[in-house]
């Protein structure tokens, strides 16, 4: 059973770059068909996809949030990563890593971290 945690600071400062952390155990990231991604839920709205890294190190981003999004991995410690740059308190959210196995169509989630973006 894969899982997920994410961690991170929980208070970023405008115009600061918001990086998040995905530790991930009971499977490699590096394990076809499998992909990585990174989603938010801002409060009252639904979940939004921000970027994915597939297993064997393409990546695709939101083309809403592609200028200020990178996605990578360190594979050597089993965790990919979330860079968010330039934020503004409509970046306040709960940000969460979730892993996609297209050989099932399984979701596993993270259980979400809040990052709330304020001065």
């Amino acid at each position: 059973q894969v899982q997920l945690q994410e961690s991170g600071p929980g208070l970023v400062k405008p115009s600061q770059t918001l990086s998040l952390t995905c530790t991930v155990s009971g499977g490699s990231i590096t394990t076809r068909s499998y992909s990585w991604s990174w989603i938010r839920q801002p409060p009252g709205k639904g979940l939004e996809w921000m970027g994915a890294q597939r297993w064997d190190g393409s990546i695709a981003y939101s083309p809403s949030l592609k200028s200020r999004t990178s996605i990578s991995r360190d594979t050597s410690k089993n965790q990919f990563t979330l860079h968010l740059s330039s934020v503004t308190p409509e970046d306040t959210a709960v940000y969460y890593c979730a892993a996609y196995y297209s050989g099932t169509g399984t979701y596993y989630w993270g259980q979400g971290t809040q990052v709330t973006v304020s001065s």
